[in-house]
């Protein structure tokens, strides 16, 4: 130190230093859930399109953790079960509304793509010329500039498609000559609208009158009851197996059957199509009058096989009314609908219809005892 220096015998230091750090803020509580409406708002969502999906069950929370199938489906019991039809603008309305919500919730995991790359400091030097770098090819040692990268990522790109397109032709070949189709149906509506990340089939049938052939690429409904059939008698046989070999014998269509159908070649009989028109089926077994009655007005006004499919909910409803609503009854009292379970969606349909009736029946007591 110099002894010269005037602020050495300054009995205290002219500027004090606070070691202390500034107080962190609180911390951010993120936003709780609305409710349908406020999450709907500015959407084009009717108000009674809302009241509707809540008197369903659903909740906001609910809604934000269905993938956009599960939505679709939600749509789809919605507008069948109310008679209301929801229009096109509502239906994106109510994907977007989620997403939204999605989003103000829980907005660091919608950036997180945006910061991935952010994060690693990539140095100006290091990166310039990386387009014109040429790389040496491994196995003859030539050298591949950026075009010639291009050109054989193209190349191979080219070869994945033209394999692919000679597969599916193949296939389309074999589904021809055999009369049947393959198993590209899927558990769509027909609607032909991807509103996932799975791309929608439609139907491999049309709707057809009784006894009507189909023409071009597609099979009619009698066709469609012909596979029921043919899955019975896959049921026997593998019964009559499972008995001669001692195992357990199934009693109904299960995995099992659908397994030996394709065994001995009848791999257009598979579980997601057969489960798909199961109560179509059950229709056209338990009344099939009706059934009848129906082909012929669908097929009129030109609907396609989803709409048809979705009107055969209604007719079984009714019949299970008939039997206290115990649609498995129905079933189980049918000798070929007994070896078939029942649709999940159809259970839930006859449920709803009771518990409406149940409604009906007390609300019109109490409004005969006031009238006393």
């Amino acid at each position: 130190m110099d002894p010269t220096d005037p602020y050495n015998h300054s009995p205290a230091p002219l500027f004090k230093w606070d070691p202390r750090s500034p107080p962190l803020p609180p911390p951010l509580h993120p936003s709780a859930p609305r409710d349908l409406a406020d999450v709907f708002n500015g959407y084009g969502i009717r108000y009674l399109t809302v009241i509707h999906i809540g008197e369903l069950g659903f909740t906001p929370s609910t809604l934000l953790g269905m993938r956009d199938e599960e939505l679709d489906d939600m749509m789809t019991t919605l507008s069948h079960l109310f008679r209301w039809e929801l229009l096109v603008g509502e239906r994106y309305g109510i994907k977007a509304a989620v997403r939204a919500e999605r989003r103000r919730l829980d907005p660091a995991s919608f950036d997180e793509g945006r910061r991935r790359f952010s994060d690693v400091p990539l140095d100006a030097i290091s990166q310039e010329g990386l387009s014109e770098e040429r790389v040496q090819h491994e196995s003859g040692g030539e050298v591949i500039t950026d075009k010639g990268k291009r050109s054989v990522t193209c190349k191979k790109k080219s070869n994945k498609k033209d394999k692919f397109k000679k597969k599916k032709k193949a296939a389309t070949e074999v589904a021809g000559e055999g009369g049947q189709e393959t198993d590209s149906d899927s558990e769509s509506d027909g609607s032909g609208v991807g509103y996932g990340t799975e791309r929608q089939r439609e139907h491999p049938f049309i709707v057809t009158e009784p006894g009507e052939v189909a023409r071009a690429k597609k099979n009619g409904l009698d066709y469609l009851f012909h596979l029921y059939e043919q899955c019975r008698g896959f049921l026997v046989q593998v019964q009559a197996m499972a008995k001669g070999q001692g195992d357990k014998c199934p009693t109904k269509v299960t995995n099992q059957v659908f397994r030996y159908a394709k065994k001995v070649g009848a791999s257009y009989i598979n579980k997601p199509k057969m489960r798909h028109y199961v109560h179509c089926y059950a229709l056209h077994c338990l009344d099939e009058e009706t059934s009848n009655a129906l082909r012929r007005e669908y097929k009129q006004r030109g609907e396609n096989v989803g709409a048809w499919r979705l009107a055969c909910y209604q007719p079984i409803v009714v019949i299970s009314a008939q039997h206290n609503w115990d649609v498995d009854a129905v079933f189980n009292a049918h000798p070929r609908l007994s070896i078939w379970y029942v649709p999940t969606k159809l259970r839930q349909l006859c449920h709803l219809a009771r518990n409406h009736a149940s409604l009906n029946v007390v609300g019109s007591s109490t409004s005969v005892s006031s009238m006393f």
